[in-house]
């Protein structure tokens, strides 16, 4: 496929065919949000807490803006703060609510799988003060609500459950841990990077008081996210400053970034009932006849409570990074888990949750389409991908033993 973003080749000059199956770790920006971002960028350049006209129009797009992401997951304008990106929007979520509420409790609760901000962020929370407690999940990933029920004490203030896993794209029973908040009288926080776009989102019947969101995970740019902030919340900033954002996200705001966010968010809603069923489409596809072509193949993730776009394999006796090398020689990009903690060697902790050893680990790919995804990528991917397991199988002493 080639790609919107991609050259047009020049004549004489035969382009390689690519293939890109990794729209969890990011996404191209859709031509139509280039557009309206382009005129913030030099045409309508003011700053919103400017008292002039120019100023005066940068605030009524930002405002406009805010509407419109608030819409998508039917929320109120001013419930919805402009950050950075979803890692900023979970730091002023997490620690914002933690260190405003201290004084009722000091108990926070996530589950084992949670992306590796949420973890991080956990961490420093431990080291000044709070008490952790991780929920376990089973082999499919999925949050036991039971396990949640358990672990809240009467020091419980936040319960922070990812809405979807960004991994194994397993789809966690968030309304049902909401009302089990509710009763608690707890707050709930989810990051739905994962989800946004692919699940239809409702802050109001998902009983969530906190939500994470990424523009780029919408189609929209890098470098600007939000957060949902139900009415009533008190937080403190993490970013201090001159103010902007009500006060909780100090910096002067990213007007292009935030309008192609916007952009994004308009399009998301207009089209997602006919995008969903293409990616099922393709998902299935690939978790159907994948298996069945490689012996000794397993779909990580819940059967049929998974993201659409979403399909997770372990193959026995490989490394999952030779596949994705030997597969990107080949022009096909993939993924071997989440590209936020891709750096490290080690194996992957949200399958080492749900219960698969090490090796087990190492040897999973995650295939994950999208908005521009057409079904030669797939019919391509299906038909290389047995020879090059088959290839590093041979290889690999650890299949040979098995």
């Amino acid at each position: 496929m080639i790609l919107p973003w991609m050259p047009t080749p020049r004549c004489g000059f035969k382009m390689a065919r690519s293939i890109y199956l990794d729209y969890q770790s990011s996404k191209p920006v859709d031509p139509r949000v280039i557009e309206a971002m382009r005129p913030w960028f030099y045409e309508n350049f003011g700053n919103p807490s400017a008292l002039h006209y120019i100023g005066d129009q940068a605030t009524t797009m930002l405002e406009k803006s805010r509407s419109q992401v608030a819409d998508s997951i039917h929320a109120k304008a001013d419930e919805i703060v402009f950050t950075s990106g979803a890692t900023e929007a979970n730091n002023l979520a997490i620690i914002g609510y933690a260190m405003r509420n201290k004084n009722r409790g000091n108990h926070i609760i996530i589950s084992e799988i949670e992306h590796i901000s949420i973890i991080n962020i956990t961490k420093f929370l431990e080291k000044n003060g709070f008490k952790i407690s991780r929920v376990p999940v089973d082999h499919f990933g999925m949050v036991n609500i039971d396990k949640i029920r358990e672990r809240i004490t009467d020091q419980t203030i936040l319960v922070s459950i990812a809405y979807a896993s960004n991994e194994v794209g397993t789809i966690q029973p968030i309304t049902e841990i909401g009302k089990l908040c509710r009763e608690k009288k707890i707050v709930l926080h989810s990051d739905a990077v994962a989800a946004v776009g692919l699940l239809p989102i409702n802050v109001i019947s998902d009983n969530v008081d906190l939500l994470s969101l990424s523009s780029n995970d919408i189609y929209g740019p890098k470098g600007t996210g939000a957060l949902f902030i139900k009415e009533g919340l008190r937080l403190i900033p993490v970013i201090i400053g001159g103010g902007q954002e009500n006060g909780l996200r100090s910096g002067t705001e990213n007007l292009p970034g935030i309008a192609g966010m916007a952009k994004a968010a308009v399009i998301m809603q207009t089209e997602m009932e006919n995008e969903v069923p293409k990616l099922i489409k393709f998902r299935e596809k690939l978790i159907n006849k994948i298996p069945r072509l490689i012996p000794k193949t397993y779909l990580n993730g819940h059967p049929t409570e998974r993201l659409p776009n979403n399909a997770h394999f372990r193959f026995d006796g490989i490394e999952g990074e030779a596949l994705l090398l030997s597969l990107k020689d080949k022009n096909i990009a993939v993924s071997t888990g989440s590209a936020c903690s891709s750096k490290t060697l080690e194996p992957s902790h949200t399958l080492i949750a749900m219960g698969l050893l090490h090796e087990e680990a190492h040897g999973s790919l995650q295939l994950t389409c999208g908005r521009f995804t057409v079904e030669q990528d797939i019919d391509t991917l299906i038909d290389r991908l047995p020879a090059v397991v088959d290839r590093l199988r041979k290889l690999s002493p650890l299949y040979r033993e098995a």
